[in-house]
């Protein structure tokens, strides 16, 4: 089995909005059988988590719900111009109504 480590290299923003997105499926929905099916999925999903959490300290600050949304703000917009809404994974953000 090979054992070298993997970077995976974040923005503060997409740290913090994947860190809040990994804990609301981790441990407020009390639910990661559910969501992800495959318990061998675990093991990363929790390295990623702890290590997410041992780098941000913003998830300690008492502004930490102004800074998410503004993290969440940006990273919209970086990935799709100037829409604050969020998209489900199968609608298109640059389809014309």
């Amino acid at each position: 089995m090979d054992e070298e480590a993997i970077t995976i290299r974040l923005s503060r923003d997409q740290a913090l909005v994947l860190s809040d997105w990994l804990y609301q499926g981790m441990f407020r929905s009390d639910d990661l059988a559910g969501i992800v099916h495959d318990s061998a999925v675990w093991s990363p999903i929790y390295a990623i988590s702890g290590a997410l959490d041992k780098t941000l300290s913003e998830i300690f600050m008492p502004d930490y719900d102004t800074r998410l949304e503004e993290a969440k703000e940006r990273l919209r917009a970086n990935l799709y111009g100037a829409a604050s809404e969020s998209t489900t994974p199968d609608e298109d953000p640059t389809a014309t109504s």
